[in-house]
């Protein structure tokens, strides 16, 4: 595939950050600019891409787009997509746009990771991050995504995958228990986004409600972290954060990612403080062998309001070989890279 042409005004950059519940939409008008005229649109509102699309270039932008860069909560293979939880799949030949790039969605946010200064993190504990190091992000939304972020030469070469379909990293008796009794109700299987996610948090708390006899009318991930003077929310948050706190660490140690570990999605955003208070570091660095290992490495809450935009346009600047977006990156981010080339990346189921 050619090289997208320089954004302008007139021409812009569409980059786009599609989940299974919302899609977010914005547009970059100049070289090294960061997104602007930023839209989020309810997937549920929307018969397909193409539509959601064809409405946001309409009706709240008023451009054609020269090219786009689209991240899917889902797999990715050439120009085909599929969203994992929702129905959208097809091809971006569909969109009417010249030059369209497709990226997993984990995989624009590790390329957002360089980008972010101080006000969109925040520390959950550790050292602060190694410079110029492997860097892993993973976050619990609609799903749970995973990717890796990989130092190369004048850049970062990022790494898609689908780690949070991988067994549930149960550790506690009481978590073994959860895990039991939602196979007993009639799930087979238990992974890890089954538990870590929006979903997962309203499965959670009825597992535990079915662990300790209790009956609870389901609620929804927002309503559960809201109700945290509830004993029963406020106990499946706390088996959340020591849940999280053991995957976070089996991804540090696949990847290796000594240059941290990055926690994005929409849940960590809203519970920071109480993960900090939570058992999640003390689970994080809790290992036989490599304790060592994981106490050097930080983790890091993304707070930053659509971060993954920023992502798929630094993708498409390192296409085009131009400037990517730019912000103050202080120490604790590692350096911001510089430019490099890299052919369209793509996952598979």
């Amino acid at each position: 595939m050619s090289a997208p042409p320089p954004p302008t005004p007139e021409a812009p950059w569409l980059v786009a950050d599609v989940g299974g519940t919302n899609a977010r939409f914005g547009l970059v008008t100049r070289p090294g600019g960061r997104p602007e005229r930023v839209v989020v649109l309810p997937g549920a509102e929307h018969d397909g891409l193409p539509g959601a699309v064809h409405a946001y270039l309409t009706v709240h932008a008023g451009v054609r787009a020269a090219a786009a860069c689209l991240a899917i909560a889902g797999p990715v293979n050439a120009d085909r997509y599929r969203l994992t939880n929702a129905g959208w799949s097809g091809s971006v030949n569909d969109l009417g746009i010249p030059h369209v790039e497709l990226l997993n969605d984990f995989e624009a946010l590790a390329l957002a990771l360089p980008r972010l200064d101080g006000g969109d993190l925040a520390s959950l504990g550790g050292p602060a991050p190694a410079q110029g190091m492997v860097k892993a992000v993973l976050g619990p939304g609609t799903g749970l995504g995973v990717a890796g972020l990989v130092p190369a030469r004048g850049g970062w070469v990022p790494v898609p995958g689908e780690g949070g379909h991988v067994t549930a990293p149960a550790v506690t008796e009481l978590e073994y228990e959860i895990v039991r009794a939602l196979r007993a109700d009639g799930m087979p299987f238990v992974d890890a986004e089954h538990l870590l996610s929006g979903p997962g948090l309203t499965r959670l708390r009825h597992g535990l409600a079915l662990v300790e006899g209790i009956h609870a009318a389901p609620l929804p991930a927002s309503e559960v972290v809201a109700r945290l003077d509830d004993s029963l929310c406020a106990r499946t948050v706390e088996v959340f954060c020591g849940l999280l706190g053991s995957f976070a660490a089996n991804v540090a140690l696949t990847l290796g990612a000594r240059g941290g570990v990055y926690l994005g999605g929409g849940i960590v955003p809203r519970i920071v403080e109480r993960i900090r208070a939570s058992d999640f570091r003390r689970r994080f660095e809790a290992n036989l062998v490599l304790s060592g290992y994981l106490t050097g490495i930080a983790t890091t809450a993304i707070v930053a309001e659509q971060p993954a935009l920023t992502g798929a346009a630094a993708w498409l600047a390192q296409r085009a070989a131009l400037p990517s977006p730019t912000a103050p990156v202080p120490s604790s981010a590692g350096p911001a890279p510089g430019r490099t080339t890299l052919t369209a990346r793509s996952t598979t189921p």
